[in-house]
């Protein structure tokens, strides 16, 4: 009908289907690439990506190589703080990835990535879930160092 707006005339609005696609916990190598595609969305002008890599040091010691590992309840603790997300940001689709097991310098431990209308949203978005699943999330770090020690991060 003339004059009544069908969804598909604002491209600009949030979907009806759930922004949240992709969140999981892998003891394989991540893919930047899924993640990215995973937050593909027409109406977004601007898609916010993090990568957390494997350093080689922690506080001036050499760091060889290090582990993550989770309580059961760590990816249901990703949903949890990727519903929050979307409820405080006009997310248009968000993705989370985390490796556990055993990782080499280098190697991807976490990406995560938002897509927003808007570049300073997507920004503002892709900030706020990798800090909350940082500090929230039951994942832990156990660094192995060159000089034979290790510590424990987050435990």
């Amino acid at each position: 009908m003339e004059g009544m707006a069908s969804t598909n005339d604002h491209p600009g609005e949030q979907a009806a289907q759930d922004p949240v696609k992709l969140i999981a916990i892998r003891d394989a190598p991540l893919s930047v690439d899924e993640v990215f595609r995973a937050v593909g969305d027409d109406a977004a002008g601007g898609t916010a990506l993090f990568v957390g890599t494997v350093r080689n040091h922690d506080d001036g010691t050499d760091v060889d190589e290090l582990g993550y590992s989770c309580h059961p309840s760590a990816e249901d603790e990703m949903r949890r703080i990727a519903g929050k997300i979307v409820a405080e940001y006009p997310v248009r689709a968000l993705a989370a990835v985390h490796r556990v097991g055993d990782l080499e310098v280098g190697d991807l431990a976490v990406v995560v990535g938002v897509s927003c209308a808007h570049r300073g949203e997507a920004f503002e978005a892709c900030r706020k879930l990798i800090d909350d699943l940082k500090h929230e999330v039951p994942i832990w770090k156990h660094q192995r160092f060159s000089d034979g020690t290790e510590e424990w991060v987050g435990a």
